[in-house]
């Protein structure tokens, strides 16, 4: 699928594509996607009888929780979509955590993610998985493009009109700018906290492959995942201008991102599992952070709206 650029005059809309990445940031994308999966692929054969433990076990889930929440809760459900409003010193903290998911900065998230809305599953869409056609070959194409192929073309949304909100946030754009220490730290601390829970290199050492590298492969295939699965198989039970399914399987993995019929239906609502059954962790966390003074103008689901957008479907 090529994105159709916008030659308007500057009256107009800003182009959707702003240039291309520089070669070092292409380096890094690669590097980033490669270096976890060949981890993952080690992992089988090094935890065949050792190298992994109840402490590498533990880090991973206390780092798998803080960076996949990064992403849902906080660069897709609320810098990207604003389904509710948090104190700054929060602000601040969500845009560290979901850097720390090693999906990119903040910045550039958030703009291909409004750019997906935009244009979800037409030309324009960055990882739609319908893009080359419905045939056998066309489907398994679409597949690898919109799971992870996307990532490799260079072409790179225009934050200045996707996301000029988080361009002008200073505070923002300084994690923004910053994102090389989270991409450090992310990938450093597990190790360092295991060497020093075991008091051992070998403990720091399997920390860091398991909590680090596993732990950012894995949370990469479950995003993923939402972008190329919950777009080609599932349930719809709500109306949305696209092929957007529910896909219960993924919901605990991705603290309930997979009720992906329903976020394009209403993206801007902070619950995107509202059925009966259908788990939300991400949803439950807003509601602690609701409670708590930390998030208002949360904007929770109603009857209503969800009876209307029920019936459109029929």
């Amino acid at each position: 699928m090529t994105a159709t650029l916008d030659r308007s005059t500057s009256t107009g809309p800003k182009p959707v594509i702003s240039g291309q990445r520089g070669f070092g940031v292409q380096a890094t994308v690669y590097f980033g996607v490669i270096a976890p999966l060949l981890a993952l692929l080690a992992a089988v054969p090094f935890a065949w009888g050792w190298g992994l433990t109840w402490v590498d076990v533990a880090i991973f889930v206390v780092f798998y929780c803080i960076s996949g929440l990064g992403i849902t809760v906080s660069y897709h459900r609320y810098f990207t979509h604003g389904s509710f409003k948090a104190k700054p010193w929060l602000r601040v903290l969500l845009a560290i955590a979901g850097s720390m998911a090693l999906q990119g900065p903040v910045i550039t998230w958030v703009a291909d993610h409004r750019r997906h809305h935009a244009f979800s599953d037409r030309d324009g869409d960055p990882h739609s998985p319908w893009a080359y056609g419905t045939s056998p070959v066309a489907i398994a194409k679409g597949f690898w493009h919109a799971h992870m192929g996307w990532l490799f073309d260079r072409d790179q949304s225009n934050a200045e009109r996707f996301a000029p909100d988080l361009v002008k946030d200073k505070a923002i754009q300084k994690v923004d700018d910053l994102f090389w220490l989270w991409s450090l730290l992310t990938l450093t601390l597990p190790g360092i906290i295991g060497g020093l829970v075991t008091w051992s290199v070998w403990g720091g050492v399997t920390a860091f492959f398991w909590a680090g590298l596993v732990r950012i492969c894995v949370l990469h295939h479950v995003t993923w995942s939402v972008n190329s699965i919950c777009h080609m198989i599932g349930e719809r039970p709500f109306a949305a201008r696209d092929k957007s399914a529910n896909f219960w399987p993924l919901a605990i993995f991705s603290f309930g991102e997979s009720w992906h019929n329903l976020h394009h239906a209403d993206p801007t609502s902070a619950r995107h599992g509202v059925q009966r059954g259908q788990i939300d962790i991400s949803a439950r966390v807003i509601w602690i952070f609701e409670k708590l003074g930390w998030a208002h103008s949360v904007r929770w689901p109603t009857p209503q709206r969800l009876a209307k957008l029920a019936t459109e479907t029929n």
